[in-house]
């Protein structure tokens, strides 16, 4: 099975961004790239679809190190994936199975009641692999799983998606967007009528569209406009290629009829150079209790498009989720679905315990010119002592890969030990601290002295010597 993408990305794809990737891996634990989407066809014996899945998703899993450090590993779905196993008779019914790199294993198998369908996600990933988790302290195959969506939909509708829904399963997280998803097909076609995710704030509703039969979670997002066509001509579709011991059949068809659902993205807000970007007040509650402080201006520069991309976070459209522990935490700042930044912090294994930031996601979503990704888990910044908060009022420059950087001003922020809701007393960034400018000051006018004194010795030797005459 492969998925469908451009000629572009077909001739490149293989050479650049994996050689880049694992280039960017082996040097620092970071990577950026273009994401690869899951997109599906499965059809049964009879060459009748009873799946059709379309979606962009990536993983973020925490483990811990052999040094008891807990880490964050994020990474997207390879170019190069398997999809042996999946069936349109699954347990309950269409299982989709997909394997990727050493061993990991990620699935989806929907079951259906009278009037709504459900998916279930197990995902198997190796901790073995030593390329995603060179320093696991467990090693082997760990489970997780979880439903999705999150709410049943509609039976005989197509689940759709735009914005960013994440699942948490234990330590992983399962990020999906651009999502087109059907199961249990009447006659094998795609329905003309829609549920919405919550996250979905449709601007014009379909003539045909279904409310998700739930309460939905209003955010302070731009609404994105979804235009639903009946396109009555047959499209090339990919279907899954499978063996004799399962019921698909091994073919390449064309539809008889399909949907496309095109989409007006919130496009990232972008900003002049000289813009600075409004400061936030974020925080992450264990209960009605404060576990994680941050404020702070946020810019993000990405230089590997042909036009520079820069993106001021919007604290007033940003949503804000996160997770608390003892030794890690993290911050996730969710900016209209378009700009996704992760903070991981942990606790160093020194003497004298600092807490420091040791990892940074960055995801741009755009539909339109492909997604972008970064994250590098083997950062450094921000360090201060335990009980403390870290504080750097001028602007302050995160590399997070080569390409993406995160300019960030009037920066404050406390990720553990965070006492009534309160910053604890704050430990300055050196550029911050005037007091280092007064011995460079008085070093620099001794030097200078030195120099001035040395000149007007020469000089005064130079003329001692002129003053007498050769016999």
């Amino acid at each position: 099975m492969e998925t469908r993408r451009s000629l572009f990305g077909r001739l490149l794809g293989p050479l650049c961004c994996g050689l880049l990737l694992f280039i960017l891996m082996l040097l620092d634990g970071s990577a950026s790239s273009e994401m690869y989407a899951v997109d599906v066809e499965l059809k049964d014996a009879s060459n009748i679809t009873c799946l059709y899945a379309k979606w962009m998703m990536n993983f973020s899993i925490t483990y811990e190190s052999n040094i008891s450090e807990y880490k964050n590993k994020a990474f997207m779905l390879p170019e190069n994936v398997r999809y042996d196993g999946s069936s349109c008779n699954g347990t309950n019914g269409p299982l989709l199975a997909i394997e990727f790199g050493e061993g990991h294993f990620w699935s989806i198998n929907f079951a259906k009641t009278d009037d709504t369908y459900q998916g279930n996600i197990t995902f198997i990933y190796n901790t073995n692999d030593a390329e995603l988790f060179p320093d696991a302290k467990r090693k082997g195959l760990i489970t997780a799983s979880a439903k999705y969506p999150l709410h049943p939909i509609q039976l005989h509708t197509v689940f759709s998606c735009h914005h960013v829904d994440s699942v948490k399963a234990g330590n992983v997280t399962n990020d999906f967007w651009n999502i087109t998803l059907q199961a249990f097909l009447q006659n094998g076609s795609l329905s003309t009528a829609y549920t919405y995710c919550d996250k979905d704030i449709v601007a014009t509703t379909a003539e045909n569209a279904v409310s998700v039969p739930t309460a939905t979670t209003t955010e302070p997002t731009t609404a994105a406009t979804v235009t639903t066509t009946t396109v009555p001509t047959t499209t090339t579709t990919t279907t899954i290629p499978t063996t004799s011991s399962t019921v698909c059949t091994t073919t390449t068809t064309t539809a008889a009829a399909s949907v496309k659902t095109t989409l007006s993205p919130t496009p990232p807000p972008t900003a002049k150079t000289e813009e600075k970007p409004m400061t936030g007040n974020y925080s992450v509650n264990v209960g009605t209790t404060v576990c994680l402080l941050a404020s702070m201006g946020l810019q993000l520069n990405v230089s590997k498009e042909q036009v520079p991309l820069i993106i001021n976070i919007q604290p007033n459209t940003t949503v804000v989720t996160g997770n608390c522990g003892k030794r890690s935490a993290d911050l996730r700042l969710n900016d209209r679905n378009s700009t996704i930044i992760d903070f991981f912090f942990a606790v160093k294994n020194t003497s004298s315990e600092k807490f420091y930031l040791k990892g940074v996601n960055v995801t741009v979503i755009r539909p339109a010119n492909g997604s972008l990704y970064a994250a590098n888990n083997s950062l450094s910044y921000w360090d201060a002592s335990l009980g403390s908060s870290y504080m750097c009022k001028k602007e302050e420059t995160l590399v997070v890969t080569k390409g993406y950087r995160i300019k960030t001003f009037d920066l404050r922020v406390q990720p553990f030990d965070v006492k009534e809701n309160k910053y604890s007393t704050a430990q300055e960034c050196s550029i911050d601290d005037d007091t280092i400018l007064i011995p460079i000051a008085v070093g620099t006018a001794l030097v200078i002295l030195i120099v001035i004194i040395v000149f007007a010795y020469l000089i005064g030797r130079r003329k001692g010597y002129g003053g007498y005459q050769t016999l």
